[in-house]
């Protein structure tokens, strides 16, 4: 799911990018349905970054939060991870071996 949300923040940081340059490019063009598509337009990209400013300083956190219970674990329980690891690396051995 997190990077579900990533990507989700990412192509809204691609869309609000795509929108602004849209809005230069058509600068010039004149009429009244241009320039209220324009300030529409304007308007939802001014709201839309602080709200991707936030999701991704969430996702950043999120990140953090579980790094450091990873990092918790691997100091509580060494062998453990040691073992997953291991077990994990010769799975992934058996697998690229089969082809």
């Amino acid at each position: 799911m997190p990077q579900a949300t990533g990507k989700l923040v990412a192509d809204l940081r691609i869309l609000a990018a795509d929108a602004e340059e849209l809005m230069k490019v058509t600068a010039s063009q004149t009429g009244e349905r241009i320039a209220e598509a324009r300030n529409k337009i304007q308007q939802s990209v001014a709201e839309l970054k602080p709200r991707l400013a936030q999701a991704q300083a969430s996702l950043a956190e999120d990140a953090r939060s579980a790094a450091r219970i990873g990092d918790a674990y691997v100091h509580e329980q060494p062998w453990t991870a040691i073992g997953i690891a291991a077990g994990v690396g010769i799975l992934i051995g058996i697998l690229i071996g089969r082809n």
